[in-house]
């Protein structure tokens, strides 16, 4: 008869560590909200990209009388660029927009704005001098 010998290692699984802090509470919540407002933003680009086709489409039917009660082109325009954007691009977009808004308010607040005085400001107004 033969004997088979099974040597059976019990190896503890490696678990995530699970951080029950506020800081990885908060942090797990940013990101899920950041991937549920990036979804978000993207839904509601495609219903304007979607809206703003069916209203082009309204406007190049449409009887030139009725032309008064229909949307302008810039408004068409807009919806279907803007909802194009923020379908492809959903969060990604807006933090991009964000990120360019902060190096702005950063640059600011850092000194890197040029102060005129008052008496440049005037001499500049009044023309070269004679």
């Amino acid at each position: 008869m033969t004997k088979i010998y099974e040597a059976a290692v019990l190896t503890q699984a490696s678990l995530p560590s699970a951080a029950w802090d506020l800081t990885s509470f908060l942090q797990n919540a940013k990101s899920q909200i950041q991937h549920w407002g990036g979804l978000l933003l993207m839904l509601v680009g495609a219903v304007g990209l979607v809206w703003g086709g069916v209203l082009l489409i309204k406007k190049l039917m449409a009887n030139p009388q009725s032309a008064g009660q229909q949307q302008g082109w810039g408004t068409i325009a807009l919806l279907i660029l803007v909802g194009g954007a923020l379908g492809t691009g959903g969060w990604s977009l807006i933090s991009t927009v964000g990120s360019g808004g902060q190096q702005t308010i950063t640059d600011l607040g850092g000194g890197t704005v040029i102060v005129q005085t008052a008496e440049q400001f005037s001499g500049f107004l009044s023309g070269p001098s004679k």
